[in-house]
């Protein structure tokens, strides 16, 4: 494995109340210098939870993504507080936003986004055994849940409104990690 570049230099370029974009300039081993930027985390990461009603059936969210400007299908997800456990945050998540909980809940992996300028990680979060119970949450309207079958999962990552690629990937892992 080649050994890490130096950093020489950090500056904050840009933050905004969401965003931290930051300069490196960077020395790599063969003495080429580079400066790259970077949106940094919080450090907390953020928690996708997979939340299974059955053994078949997920609980997916539909709501509106900025981002696409669309309302998407997707996992419900969320930063994790500082000093909050993965799995407390989850439970939380859950609750929040498709209105259960869960008494099993399992650290499957943790995913990066587009790590060459993004240093943010999204735990996986399997949640079993659920149970009806609503928390307050943070989103400015009501959040739909859209129970969805796992056994049909390829007729969902082909609509046009689910794209996000960590909630595809989880499907597909905890799919394969239910068939074994």
């Amino acid at each position: 494995m080649p050994e890490k570049p130096s950093i020489l230099t950090r500056r904050t370029v840009a933050r905004s109340r969401l965003f931290h974009v930051e300069e490196m300039e960077l020395l790599f081993a063969n003495g080429a210098r580079r400066c790259f930027e970077r949106l940094v985390g919080s450090g907390h990461g953020a928690v996708l939870i997979v939340p299974m009603l059955d053994p078949d059936t997920v609980l997916m969210i539909r709501e509106y993504a900025a981002g696409t400007q669309r309302y998407e299908l997707a996992l419900p997800k969320g930063l994790v507080e500082p000093g909050e456990d993965l799995l407390d945050a989850a439970n939380r998540e859950i609750m929040e936003e498709v209105g259960h909980g869960a008494h099993q809940l399992t650290h499957l992996t943790s995913f990066s986004i587009a790590p060459g300028y993004l240093s943010h990680t999204t735990h996986i979060i399997l949640a079993q055994d659920l149970y009806p119970e609503r928390r307050p949450g943070d989103e400015p309207e009501d959040i739909e849940v859209v129970p969805w079958r796992l056994s049909d999962l390829d007729s969902l990552v082909g609509r046009e409104d689910c794209t996000e690629a960590r909630s595809i990937a989880a499907l597909y892992l905890v799919r394969d990690r239910l068939k074994r």
